[in-house]
């Protein structure tokens, strides 16, 4: 098959699945900009990868997640910048949460108590469907070194689930009434 028509077919069918899987980790238009960084990297390395479908599609995953640290990188540059010049970056903006049920909020506070490795082994297979080799590949690591990472991220994220930690009050805070 021609090198076009390879392309073309691997950006069909996979680039659905890179976008949702960018879109979980960053805002949609930054999105767009990552997953067209990564297909411009295909397209110039597309003799490594792979032809079978779920592995070129874990070689596109894994290039996304270089792609996006490489960003969270810069932005952290851009941003500890800013603060030296004395002008702060705005903050994100933080979603309205009013329409969650509790389950929800219990499930996004335990989810931040995870460590990003954690977090990005259990999104990898629960989120954006990958197999362990998959996901192993993506993340660099062996099989059995992600289904061990698994094994201890599910144990943590039901611990937190199961053991919310209480919030700490205003008056607790300030050692309370004087």
């Amino acid at each position: 098959m021609p090198d076009e028509d390879r392309y073309q077919a691997l950006f069909r069918a996979t680039y659905a699945d890179l976008v949702r899987f960018v879109e979980r980790r960053l805002h949609p238009l930054a999105a767009e900009d990552v997953v067209a960084e990564v297909f411009i990297v295909a397209w110039r390395r597309l003799e490594e990868v792979p032809e079978e479908h779920g592995r070129a599609r874990a070689w596109l995953f894994g290039v996304a997640q270089r792609t996006m640290l490489n960003a969270r990188r810069g932005d952290a540059r851009r941003q500890a910048l800013a603060v030296r010049v004395g002008t702060a970056l705005p903050a994100d903006v933080v979603p309205d949460g009013s329409d969650h049920v509790v389950s929800q909020v219990d499930l996004a506070r335990a989810w931040c108590l995870l460590s990003p490795s954690d977090q990005e082994a259990l999104t990898l297979t629960a989120l954006d469907g990958l197999s362990t080799v998959e996901a192993a590949q993506v993340l660099g690591i062996s099989r059995t070194a992600l289904s061990l990472r698994l094994v201890r991220a599910r144990r943590r994220l039901r611990v937190h689930l199961d053991h919310p930690a209480t919030p700490r009050t205003a008056a607790a805070d300030d050692g309370g009434p004087r």
